[in-house]
C-alpha cells in the first residue's frame, strides 16, 4: 500500500469544511483558551491547526500540519503568551495542504502586525488577487484569507476600522474571521451569514467561536452571534460594533452545518443542532413508510436523525454498526487479502443482530457514494435479508463554492445519476431523501434565511468564472 493510500484511508470520505476559528481578549491564559477552543472545533478541519498571540506588544505564533492534539503540546503553548490569541483548525477549501498555507496567516505592515484566522471561501479571491498583484502585491501563500490582509493593509493609513469595513465591502462569499493586531481582537462576518460565528465572555474577557460547543468547554458564557455583515472590535476601551450593508437583503445561512458540520451539542443560526437533526429524522418518518425490522444509523453522522425517525415512525431504534473510537491517524498496513479495510477499521458490523432482518439506514447525506456503498455492502455481507436507505436532506446536485469541500459537478453522486441509479449503485432496496420542504421546516426557521444552491442551483452570492479549489495555485 502506498503512502497516498495510507493519507486517503485515513481521512474521512465525506463532504470537508472549511475551518474552525476561535478568539480570546483579555485574558492571562488567552493561548491556553485558544488551544482548548480547538481542540473543541476539532471537527471543522484536521490538516493544520495553529494559533497566533499577543502580549500587547510582541506576537508569538505556532502553527504546524496535524491535529490540534498533535500541533501542541504544554511547552508550545507556553511559548505564547499574552492576554490576545486566535486559533485556526483548517481544511483546505482554497489551496493546497503545506504548511505554508496553514493559518493563522501573520503580515507585517506599516509597523504593525496583522494575523487572521479565516473560515470559509472568497468566491472572487482570483480576481482580487489578480488586482493586487498588478498593483505590487507580494503574497506568500495560495490562501484567500491572505487576500483578506492585503486588502486591509492597502487602506490601514485610513484608520483600522475604515480599513475593515473597505475590505468587507470588495470581498464576496462566506467568511467568518478572528482577526488580531498587537492590541485588538477582531471579528467579522459576511453580510451573507454563511458560516456560523459567536460571541462569549469569561470573567470578564471576550471569546469568539466557530461554534458554541468551543464556549462550553472553556465554561465561557455565550452572549449572542456576530451578524451578518458586523464587525466586532475588542481592545482595551471595551468592545465596538460596526455594521456593514447586507447583501440582497437577506441572509444565507449554510444549511449543511445544521445537517452535518456543526457539532450536535452547538448552538447556531439560533438553532440547537441536535434537535434540528431530530426534526429531519422525524419529517422523513411522515414522508416514507418502510418496512422493516429495526432502524440504524452510521454511527456518528446519521445519529440523531434516526432517533427522530424512530421516535416518530415507531420503529426500534438499533445500532447495527459499532465505531471504533481509538482509530488513529496512522496504523500498520493491511495485507492484500484484507479486504474493506478501510471501512471495517472505522465501523464493525454487529452480525448476530443483522443476520435475516430487514433494515433501515438513516444516513446525513449522500454526497461521492463511494463510502455508502462499500458500507451497504459490510451489511449484506454481515446477513442483512433487505437494506433501506432514508437520506435527512435532498440529493446533494450541485457544486458549493463557498466553503464545502464539494465544488466540481463531477463529485456529486446525484448531479449524474437518477434516484434509481443512485440505489443500484449503492446496492440498496429502496432509497428515500427528505424533501427540500420538510428540511426546511424542520429548522424552525424560513426558505429565505438559507443557501439550498447545493440542492437548488441558485447561488446567492456570483464567483470567479474559473472558481475551483486550487483557483490561486501557480499556473491555474
Amino acid at each position: 500500500m502506498s503512502s497516498g493510500e495510507k493519507e486517503e484511508m485515513r481521512k474521512f470520505k465525506g463532504p470537508k469544511e472549511a475551518c474552525g476559528v476561535f478568539g480570546a481578549f483579555g485574558h492571562e491564559d488567552a493561548a491556553k483558551l485558544a488551544y482548548f477552543g480547538l481542540y473543541a472545533l476539532q471537527h471543522r478541519g484536521q490538516e493544520s491547526s495553529g494559533i497566533v498571540s499577543s502580549d500587547g506588544k510582541n506576537v508569538y505564533e505556532h502553527r504546524r500540519m496535524g491535529l490540534v492534539t498533535e500541533v501542541f503540546n504544554e511547552e508550545a503553548v507556553n511559548r505564547l503568551p499574552g492576554h490576545i490569541a486566535i486559533g485556526h483548525v483548517r481544511y483546505s477549501t482554497t489551496g493546497s495542504s503545506v504548511l505554508k498555507n496553514a493559518q493563522p496567516f501573520i503580515a507585517s505592515h506599516a509597523g504593525r502586525t496583522l494575523a487572521i484566522a479565516h473560515n470559509g471561501n472568497l468566491t472572487n479571491a482570483r480576481t482580487l488577487r489578480g488586482e493586487l498583484e498588478a498593483k505590487g502585491s507580494i503574497f506568500q501563500t495560495t490562501i484567500d484569507s491572505e487576500v483578506i490582509v492585503h486588502l486591509i493593509a492597502r487602506k490601514i493609513h485610513l484608520g483600522l476600522e475604515e480599513a475593515l469595513v473597505r475590505a468587507i465591502r470588495k470581498i464576496e462569499g462566506a467568511y467568518a474571521c478572528t482577526f488580531m493586531t498587537e492590541d485588538e481582537l477582531i471579528a467579522f462576518r459576511d453580510p451573507n451569514g454563511f458560516r456560523p460565528l459567536c460571541l462569549g465572555k469569561l470573567n470578564g474577557s471576550y471569546v469568539v467561536a466557530s461554534e458554541t460547543c468551543a464556549l462550553d468547554l472553556i465554561e465561557a458564557e455565550y452572549v449572542r452571534d456576530i451578524e451578518p455583515g458586523e464587525i466586532v472590535i475588542v481592545n482595551e476601551n471595551g468592545i465596538k460594533s460596526i455594521k456593514v450593508k447586507k447583501q440582497h437583503g437577506r441572509s444565507s445561512f449554510c444549511i449543511f452545518e445544521l445537517i452535518y458540520f456543526a457539532r450536535p451539542d452547538s448552538r447556531i443560526f439560533g438553532c440547537n443542532v441536535y434537535n434540528v437533526r431530530k426534526k429531519f429524522g422525524e419529517k422523513l418518518a411522515e414522508e416514507y413508510n418502510v418496512d422493516a425490522d429495526f432502524a440504524m444509523p452510521f454511527p456518528d453522522s446519521g445519529n440523531y436523525a434516526a432517533i427522530g425517525y424512530c421516535r416518530r415512525s415507531g420503529a426500534a431504534l438499533e445500532i447495527g454498526m459499532i465505531r471504533n473510537h481509538y482509530v488513529g491517524r496512522t496504523f500498520i498496513a493491511p495485507s492484500q487479502s484484507m479486504r474493506d479495510f478501510g471501512v471495517k477499521v472505522k465501523l464493525n458490523p454487529v452480525h448476530g443482530l443483522l443476520e435475516g432482518k430487514k433494515v433501515v439506514i438513516v444516513e446525513d447525506s449522500i454526497i461521492r457514494g463511494t463510502t455508502s456503498r462499500m458500507r451497504i455492502k459490510t451489511l449484506r455481507d454481515a446477513g442483512a435479508k433487505e437494506v433501506h436507505m432514508l437520506v435527512s436532506c435532498p440529493p446533494h446536485r450541485y457544486p458549493c463554492y463557498y466553503g464545502i469541500d464539494f465544488s466540481t459537478k463531477g463529485e456529486l453522486l446525484a448531479c449524474r445519476n437518477s434516484l434509481e441509479q443512485i440505489k443500484r449503485y449503492i446496492g440498496v432496496d429502496s432509497l428515500g431523501y427528505l424533501s427540500l420542504e420538510g428540511m426546511i421546516e424542520a429548522t424552525g426557521l424560513s426558505r429565505d434565511c438559507f443557501c439550498l444552491a447545493c440542492f437548488t442551483g441558485k447561488y446567492p452570492v456570483k464567483r470567479d468564472r474559473e472558481f475551483s479549489k486550487l483557483c490561486l495555485e501557480k499556473g491555474d
